[in-house]
């Protein structure tokens, strides 16, 4: 990370301070971690509801489970192994495609970058 040298300040009115710190809170950053986002071209995405978590930690343990079954199956040698690592390998990449779609912020679409 690069240190961060150059303070920079600039004046708000009521509602455009109240619009950035709703839209901070809204993304979980800090209100200059919002700007030096928006900065760099992406725009974040907003918090995700409890029922999001739920499926997420639901989707965790399941890898795991599975995770668990093909170690076993692999050492008693009376699973289709390579099936059942497939599989786990699918459910990762299902975690991994639903934190990107909640969580990472998508690059902007504003010209002027």
């Amino acid at each position: 990370m690069s240190k961060r040298t150059i303070k920079k300040q600039f004046w708000l009115s009521r509602s455009e301070a109240q619009d950035l710190q709703k839209k901070a809170k809204k993304a979980c950053l800090s209100e200059a971690g919002l700007i030096r986002l928006l900065l760099k071209g992406y725009e974040p995405r907003e918090k995700p509801d409890a029922d999001f978590y739920e499926a997420m930690k639901e989707l965790s343990a399941i890898g795991n489970n599975i995770n668990q079954l093909a170690v076993k199956a692999n050492s008693l040698g009376f699973v289709d192994a390579p099936q059942l690592k497939k599989e786990a390998e699918r459910w990762h990449k299902f975690q991994a495609d639903m934190e990107r779609t909640y969580f990472r912020p998508d690059e902007s679409g504003l010209k002027w970058q």
